[in-house]
């Protein structure tokens, strides 16, 4: 058996470096509501369906404690429903903005291709979000065959349904035979809930969220220390690299791990 094909998460581990659409849009979707959040909060879920996103940073203490002096009340999922009114919006404007193809994607995808690994992807965006996305990432040449939505089925990560659909539609199966490369660790969660091989994404994603520039710019010592953060958070992944330029060499790994017997762990979300 040997790899058949990788899904890929999209904002920090194919396009946006440092995963910096949704962040920006989260803090001023809540200021919106005369509610001030930290960068740490809005990553804080990164990758998790976005109304879901919300709801996980309202009901962070510090967040709702500050949501009650300025409401009167506990935040609730009518609050939820109010602030993605306005956030997605402002997700979709930002994405313009955040459609860069990370450096090494397209290598990568290509040599993947090659060697005849399907390549599809999943994401906590909505498809009005990826309506606006996809068309950029195709300009610069990117095109998964399929990419399955926060908001396309019942639930989104980390339950593995996004990945079973994207399994299905593509024919490919068993699960063992299947990477999914991710940056969060929710989209780390949907592949081991799916039963498939795991690939954390380290240093171009929401852990360390900086631009290409700005991460290059780092003395050496500051870059390993950001990417141990990384990895602490991607810690469920089989493995952990750099970014997507990495992914064939990984993928390479498993294939080795797949031929000496060994599968991926199951196991499902919280």
């Amino acid at each position: 058996m040997k790899v058949q094909a990788a899904i890929l998460d999209w904002a920090g581990t194919v396009v946006d470096h440092g995963s910096r659409a949704p962040m920006g849009a989260f803090v001023r979707a809540f200021a919106q509501f005369g509610v001030t959040i930290s960068i740490a909060e809005a990553r804080g879920p990164m990758g998790m369906a976005k109304w879901d996103h919300i709801r996980a940073v309202g009901q962070v203490p510090s967040v709702a404690a500050a949501w009650r002096s300025r409401h009167g009340r506990a935040f609730s999922e009518g609050d939820v429903d109010a602030i993605f009114q306005v956030f997605e919006p402002m997700n979709i404007a930002a994405v313009r903005d955040h459609a860069d193809i990370i450096p090494g994607a397209i290598a990568a995808i290509d040599t993947l291709r090659a060697r005849g690994i399907r390549i599809a992807g999943t994401t906590g965006y909505t498809r009005p979000i990826m309506d606006v996305l996809e068309p950029l990432a195709a300009a610069s040449g990117y095109v998964p065959e399929l990419t399955v939505c926060a908001g396309d089925l019942p639930a989104g990560r980390p339950t593995p349904l996004m990945m079973w659909y994207a399994m299905a539609k593509l024919g490919v199966w068993p699960a063992a035979s299947v990477v999914k490369a991710d940056d969060t660790a929710p989209g780390v969660g949907e592949g081991k809930a799916a039963g498939t091989w795991t690939i954390g994404i380290a240093l171009t994603g929401n852990a360390v969220g900086l631009s290409a520039e700005e991460l290059a710019a780092l003395p050496q010592a500051e870059r390993s220390r950001l990417r141990q953060h990384a990895a602490a958070e991607l810690r469920d992944a089989d493995m952990v690299i750099d970014s997507i330029a990495d992914l064939p060499q990984a993928i390479a790994a498993i294939d080795a791990r797949l031929a000496a017997g060994e599968r991926p762990t199951v196991r499902s979300p919280d």
